[in-house]
C-alpha cells in the first residue's frame, strides 16, 4: 500500500505531540523506588523510579531540583508529579519530573536515622572494637538455616579449616519477628558455658525493608553487650545497617565473614614456620651482637693487661652464650610442641579420624543422625558409615532406652 514516507523526526514528533495532547499524561503522579540516580554537572537528575513489575526513566532539570522536597537516590521511594514526553534524539519516552516528594519508605529512612542518632548519643557505636579470635575452635552463627547465607559460610569454612566447628542458631532473618530471633540467637551463645569463640550474624542483600530487622534497637543492643566478638554480615558491599556499625567486624558479605573468622590451616602453620625463623634470626643478630661486645671488650683490657679479668668476662660470656642457647632450644622444642599438638588437636577434630579407629555413624533413612535407641524403630532401615564405604542395616532388636 502506497501512501507519504514519513522522516524519523516527523514521527516522533507528531508521537510527542501526542502526548502533550493528553491531559492524563501531563499531570501524573508516580510513586516508585529509585535506582540508576546519575546528578550532572548541569545540576539536572536523571534516574529510574521502579516497582515489582516496571520501570521507567525520569529526568528531573536543574530549576525543579532545586526547589525539590527531596531529592531522588538509590533505594529510596518517592513520589513524582510531572509529565510524560518523547525525548525526540533517541525517541524514547520519560517522565519530565516537576516536583519531587519522600514515598512511602522515607519514613523509614527517617526511623533508621532517628534511631542511629539515638544511639550515637549512648556511646553504642563507639564502643572499643574486640579483636577477632586468631585460632577459633567454634563458630555461632546467626541466619536462615535454609538461607545462602549458611550454605556460603558452610563452603567457606569446609576449605579454609574443617576442624573449626559451626554451630548454627536458625533465625528469621525478616519480618517483624526477625529482630527478635536475631537478639535471642547473640544472647544464645552468650549465656553457654562454653561460649564460641566468635559470632557470626547475617543474610544476603535486598532492599531496606529486607534488611530492617538487622537496624532494629534490640538487635544492636544485643551486639553492644555481647562479650563474645561478633561479626555482622549482611547484605552485598553497598548495604551498611546499624548492626554492621555495632558490631566488632563488619564484612561484606556472609561468604568475606567466613573468610575473616576462620583462618585457613596451611597458613596458620606458614605463619608459626614464619615466627620460628624470624625468632632464630634475631638471636643469631643478637648473638653476633654480643660476640662483637665482647671483642671490644677483650681489646680494651688487652691494653691495661687486666689478664684475671678478662679471663673471668670471657668465661661469664661463654656462660651467657652457652645459656642463651639453651634458653633458645628449649623455646624451640616448646614451639613445636605447641605446633605437634595443635595439629594433634586438628586431628581429633576431624570425623574421619574417628571412623579409621572403629567408630560407626548412623543415620535413619532420612539422612538424620541417630544419637540413641529411642531415635530408631524395629525393622527400621538405618545407614552405618565406616572407615571405607557405608552399610545398608534393618533394626531387629532394641536394647536399652528405658
Amino acid at each position: 500500500m502506497a501512501g507519504k514516507v514519513f522522516q524519523v523526526a516527523e514521527v516522533n514528533l507528531y508521537i510527542k505531540n501526542l502526548f502533550r495532547e493528553d491531559f492524563l499524561l501531563n499531570n501524573l503522579q508516580i510513586e516508585g523506588e529509585v535506582s540508576n540516580a546519575k546528578r550532572h554537572s548541569s545540576g539536572h537528575v536523571y534516574f529510574t523510579l521502579k516497582d515489582e513489575a516496571a520501570a521507567i526513566s525520569c529526568v528531573l532539570f536543574a530549576g525543579y531540583a532545586a526547589s525539590a522536597e527531596v531529592l531522588p537516590e538509590n533505594g529510596k521511594k518517592i513520589i513524582v508529579s510531572g509529565g510524560v514526553g518523547v525525548y525526540e534524539k533517541t525517541g524514547s519516552y520519560q517522565i519530565y519530573v516537576r516536583e519531587v516528594k519522600a514515598g512511602g519508605q522515607g519514613d523509614l529512612f527517617q526511623k533508621l536515622e532517628a534511631l542511629k542518632q539515638k544511639l550515637a548519643s549512648e556511646g553504642i557505636f563507639q564502643k572499643p572494637k574486640k579483636e577477632i579470635p586468631v585460632l577459633p575452635e567454634t563458630i555461632g552463627i546467626v541466619t536462615s538455616a535454609t538461607g545462602a547465607a549458611i550454605q556460603d559460610i558452610v563452603q567457606i569454612a569446609s576449605r579454609r579449616n574443617p576442624a573449626v566447628q559451626l554451630i548454627l542458631y536458625p533465625s528469621l532473618v525478616q519480618g517483624e519477628r526477625a529482630a527478635a530471633n536475631i537478639a535471642n540467637g547473640i544472647a544464645y551463645f552468650n549465656a553457654q558455658k562454653n561460649p564460641v569463640d566468635t559470632i557470626i550474624i547475617g543474610r544476603g542483600g535486598g532492599s531496606i525493608e529486607d534488611l530492617w530487622p538487622f537496624n532494629e534497637e534490640a538487635v544492636v543492643r544485643a551486639i553492644f553487650h555481647s562479650r563474645i566478638p561478633v561479626i555482622s554480615a549482611v547484605g552485598h558491599e553497598t548495604d551498611v545497617t546499624l548492626s554492621d556499625l555495632a558490631a566488632d567486624l563488619r564484612a561484606p558479605t556472609p561468604s568475606a565473614a567466613a573468610e575473616l573468622a576462620i583462618p585457613a590451616r596451611l597458613s596458620q602453620k606458614q605463619r608459626l614456620l614464619e615466627t620460628k625463623q624470624r625468632l632464630q634470626k634475631e638471636f643469631r643478630l643478637y648473638l653476633n651482637h654480643f660476640t662483637k661486645e665482647r671483642d671490644v671488650l677483650q681489646l680494651r683490657l688487652s691494653h691495661h693487661h687486666p689478664r684475671r679479668k678478662l679471663v673471668d668476662i670471657g668465661i661469664q660470656l661463654v656462660e651467657r652464650e652457652r645459656e642463651l642457647t639453651r634458653e633458645f632450644s628449649h623455646y624451640l622444642k616448646k614451639i613445636h610442641w605447641q605446633i605437634d599438638l595443635k595439629q594433634k588437636e586438628l586431628l581429633a577434630l576431624n570425623p574421619r579420624q574417628k571412623l579409621e579407629a572403629g567408630y560407626v555413624y548412623l543415620e535413619n533413612a532420612g539422612g538424620k543422625p541417630i544419637h540413641g535407641v529411642r531415635e530408631v524403630a524395629l525393622n527400621e532401615f538405618v545407614k552405618a558409615y565406616v572407615k571405607d564405604g557405608s552399610l545398608g542395616l534393618r533394626v531387629e532388636e532394641i536394647t536399652g532406652g528405658t
